[in-house]
């Protein structure tokens, strides 16, 4: 789906981006531990997870910022818009075993409109009912 990147003229307050739902799963968590070289075994080893009192294995926290990242450089045309982004996580993304792995919905709407061409995004982003991103904002200069 190809998406028109948003002028400043024509975005308003209220104004919702495309939905983004991504899966991730195990294979993943693997492939985002040896990039980034965090090796936690929370994020690969059930046994570890569960004996310090998570419920199975989880995703990194930086792999859940990003996809939530990826929604609005999408919405924007160009990763290079985002100015400032930040997040505060607020529940783990449990990642089962299996092929259908967890679910991370993430959905964005315009908050405010500022000086130099800028927007600021809210972003939500939940996984199982539950939100795993607080307060998480973008501001993004738009053309």
């Amino acid at each position: 789906m190809t998406t028109e990147v948003p002028r400043f003229d024509d975005v308003a307050v209220g104004d919702e981006l495309p939905p983004l739902s991504v899966t991730v799963t195990r294979a993943d968590l693997v492939r985002y531990a040896g990039a980034s070289g965090d090796l936690n075994p929370i994020h690969w080893s059930e046994r570890f997870a569960r004996e310090v009192g998570l419920p199975d294995v989880i995703a990194h926290g930086m792999l859940t910022m990003a996809l939530a990242g990826r929604l609005v450089t999408g919405w924007a045309g160009d990763p290079g818009a985002v100015v400032e982004y930040g997040v505060r996580f607020t529940h783990p993304v449990v990642v089962p075993d299996g092929d259908t792995g967890a679910l991370v919905e993430v959905t964005g709407k315009v908050k405010d409109k500022l000086d130099g061409n800028a927007v600021l995004v809210a972003i939500t982003a939940s996984c199982d009912g539950h939100n795993v991103l607080g307060r998480a904002t973008a501001t993004v200069r738009l053309g």
